[in-house]
């Protein structure tokens, strides 16, 4: 695959935030809203983690839900589907 036709696979339409990813399952941030996003769950995820190594429950109660809402946004905001893949048909 050429760089062009690699730039080419993570351009995405107008509204859209995130882009299927080329090798693999799930889909990366290609806006920056979409990186906005991925920074924020980080910026939350870090700190919720590190609080819950000692009350367990605690990583459950907030990272779980946070990772639920995180990957239905990111999935609604994909242009296109989230589907198992190995490189670029051609």
């Amino acid at each position: 695959m050429t760089r062009q036709e690699i730039r080419d696979w993570y351009r995405v339409r107008e509204g859209y935030w995130f882009r299927p990813k080329l090798f693999g399952w799930g889909a990366v941030p290609v806006t920056w809203q979409g990186w906005l996003l991925t920074l924020g769950l980080v910026a939350v995820a870090v700190p919720v983690a590190r609080l819950a190594a000692t009350r367990g429950l605690l990583l459950l109660v907030l990272i779980v839900p946070l990772v639920i809402g995180f990957t239905r946004l990111s999935w609604a905001m994909t242009d296109g589907e989230w589907k198992w893949r190995w490189g670029a048909r051609r």
